[in-house]
């Protein structure tokens, strides 16, 4: 959100390619749709409503006419709520519209098709409107509604929960879905969206089959043997807070050993494996069936690959610098819920929270159906084990090296190792070391075998 010296700095630029100021006197809402339209077909922007002592209209009007102004294109500009700027809350300085940069529709109002020009609404040309449209072309998806699907197949109370942070005046959960574009009129009844469904839905997973998210940890670098998997289903919501948890208990960690006890610490900085699994769950190709997205972590890395490839205009080139919504309504719903902090720049924080920690910067790679980025866990320096004083530490030292060099260990390939020593004293040993949290069991009974943590 914009700050007061923000604003200053607005009004002080003046209009331009992605700035709007109007005064609140002139500000009706036609004239505020106009300035939106523009500028969600342009690049996007701001819209600066300042007030003074002399103007007429009350800041309560003002934004009840911005509402309305955001109601009034074809299709319905999804964007940020308005919101005042100022220390007094009786006496705002100016009323901030913002349009998301990368909008996937192309919007008109009446039948206008306008944009931003030398800080002025202008009509698009047929050439700027075909290329336009060619650009945004299919983005229609999410705001369809699937045959068969009524009101009754959202979780109300989900909605309900949603509405108290998102509603405006007196506004009921069912007017704020349909403001977002999670329902639809059809004539006298609606109806949910795709969005909706996947968003609010009792049964997600019924309408949009692929939407879920398969997490799985291997043991080492590449895939092998996988010993924790699990699928994610659920509204978006709940999967992106589940793969957090899957990440959070099964994340690897840079381990020190201390007095043969060890000491973790963590490979990635913090919340970036977050940020990529909510860039994945809001930004996926949905239309695409059978794949879900794929969270796969390794001993030295996580890869998020997601179904789709790079929408309109984003190419792996200019990946840090454009922007583009594929979702609009699943990427603003979630702006709300608090998942995303700023809208289009999920992959900016990845790249800046790398830097900072001074690891290597993420991986992006476009794939013939998908998208994939990869982080790299902080490099591991190599540390000598500390020097053995008792029997069982030597014992213990012959295991990490043959787990170092040959990645698991059984019963039976321990006392090979040690065959001097009592099958009991050995089990113990395995014991010890899994309560020291240096290695892990997988397995039960004859099938148990023992990894590096």
């Amino acid at each position: 959100m914009l700050t007061s010296a923000d604003v200053k700095k607005l009004l002080a630029a003046g209009p331009g390619a992605r700035i709007e100021v109007l005064s609140p006197n002139v500000a009706g809402p036609e004239r505020m749709a106009r300035s939106l339209v523009a500028l969600a077909n342009a690049r996007g922007g701001v819209l600066v409503i300042p007030f003074g002592a002399k103007d007429k209209v009350s800041p309560e009007e003002a934004r009840d006419r911005a509402l309305q102004a955001m109601l009034m294109s074809e299709p319905r500009l999804i964007a940020p709520l308005p919101y005042f700027v100022g220390s007094d809350p009786n006496a705002p300085e100016a009323l901030i519209v913002e349009v998301p940069e990368g909008l996937p529709n192309v919007y008109s109002l009446d039948g206008r098709y306008l944009t931003r020009e030398n800080g002025r609404n202008v009509a698009l040309g047929a050439r700027a409107l075909r290329e336009l449209m060619l650009v945004r072309g299919e983005s229609t998806w999410e705001s369809a509604t699937p045959s068969g699907a009524g009101r009754d197949d959202l979780d109300w109370p989900k909605a309900e929960a949603y509405a108290q942070q998102a509603r405006v005046g007196d506004e009921d959960a069912e007017d704020v879905l349909l403001r977002r574009g999670c329902l639809v009129k059809r004539g006298p009844q609606v109806k949910p969206t795709f969005a909706g469904l996947l968003l609010f839905g009792r049964q997600p997973q019924r309408w949009v089959r692929s939407a879920e998210i398969l997490c799985a940890r291997f043991g080492g670098t590449e895939m092998g043997d996988v010993f924790a998997r699990q699928t994610i289903g659920g509204t978006l919501p709940e999967q992106i807070r589940r793969a957090e948890a899957f990440l959070a208990e099964h994340l690897a960690h840079r381990a020190r050993l201390r007095d043969w006890q060890r000491r973790d610490e963590p490979l990635y900085p913090p919340g970036v494996l977050r940020e990529a699994v909510v860039n994945a769950v809001a930004h996926r190709d949905y239309r695409l069936t059978g794949n879900p997205i794929h969270v796969l972590m390794f001993s030295d890395r996580v890869e998020v690959r997601s179904p789709g490839r790079l929408p309109g205009h984003i190419t792996l080139k200019n990946l840090l610098r454009e922007r583009y919504s594929r979702n609009e309504a699943i990427v603003q719903v979630l702006a709300d819920m608090g998942f995303i902090e700023r809208l289009g720049y999920g992959i900016d924080r990845m790249v800046r929270a790398m830097k900072e920690a001074d690891q290597p910067p993420p991986a992006f790679e476009e794939t013939e159906a998908g998208f994939a980025v990869t982080l790299y866990a902080k490099a591991i320096e190599s540390e000598a084990l500390p020097p053995p004083q008792t029997a069982q530490q030597q014992r213990w030292q012959k295991m990490l090296a043959y787990l170092k060099a040959n990645g698991r260990i059984t019963n039976r390939d321990y006392q090979e190792l040690c065959p001097d020593v009592n099958p009991e004293t050995l089990r113990r040993d395995f014991v010890d070391m899994v309560e020291r949290g240096l290695i892990l069991r997988i397995g039960d009974k004859r099938g148990t075998y023992y990894i590096l943590k």
